[in-house]
């Protein structure tokens, strides 16, 4: 192993919140409302992906997507230049690949200009070898193009990947990819039985040892 690639919402930045609150700003335009738990299942996807989802489902006007797409975007983006809360394991995290010179990348749904925003808010632009949007790709999450992409521009084989997720969308990605996955779920989430297909499953990327980095 000599390469990690990172998710993004959820995994680095706590801006999942935030992303639920712009998704139902916008859906409360149509009169529409998504629930924690139906929100859990689109976790992970592109934003047109799930905006075409809960369209679909609330029975709105496909031609209204592209709108409400942007919308989400910007104010997601918005919220986290006035709401910035960074994971508070992030410098461990980095500094333990850095320290054992590992390639990082990152490997997100979310838009590349969003990817450099939260970067610069993290402070980790310096350390990130290659990061890759899935907004700019034919397939998005669970499709393993994202990492695979982000693997090929980072120069190594899949087979040399540890990847870290949040999403059940993103493990099956980094799976389908042939790559190590390590499954960081949040709190509510951490007991869901699905997280088993993954190779390790952790509270917080804290709890990241070499004891762990040695199982691979």
């Amino acid at each position: 192993m000599n390469t990690v690639i990172f998710d993004m919402d959820g995994l680095l930045i706590d801006s999942e919140p935030l992303w639920k609150e712009a998704a139902n700003e916008t859906l409360q335009s149509y009169q529409q409302h998504v629930t924690n738990e139906l929100y859990a299942t689109t976790t992970g996807l592109r934003t047109r992906e799930f905006v075409n989802y809960w369209f679909r489902y609330f029975q709105i006007p496909l031609e209204e997507c592209s709108i409400a797409e942007k919308k989400i975007i910007s104010l997601v983006t918005e919220k986290i230049k006035r709401r910035p809360s960074i994971m508070p394991s992030v410098p461990y995290i980095i500094h333990f690949f850095r320290e054992r010179n590992f390639k990082i990348g990152i490997a997100s749904s979310s838009p590349a200009s969003l990817i450099e925003l939260v970067m610069q808010i993290c402070q980790i632009t310096e350390f990130v070898h290659a990061y890759v949007s899935a907004e700019e790709l034919q397939y998005g999450k669970p499709h393993p193009q994202v990492y695979l992409e982000c693997a090929s521009q980072l120069g190594v084989s899949p087979s040399d990947c540890i990847c870290f997720e949040d999403s059940f969308n993103g493990m099956i990605a980094v799976k389908a990819a042939r790559m190590k996955c390590v499954l960081v779920p949040s709190t509510s989430e951490s007991r869901d039985p699905r997280w088993a297909a993954a190779d390790l499953k952790i509270a917080s990327l804290q709890n990241f040892s070499e004891l762990h980095l040695r199982m691979f």
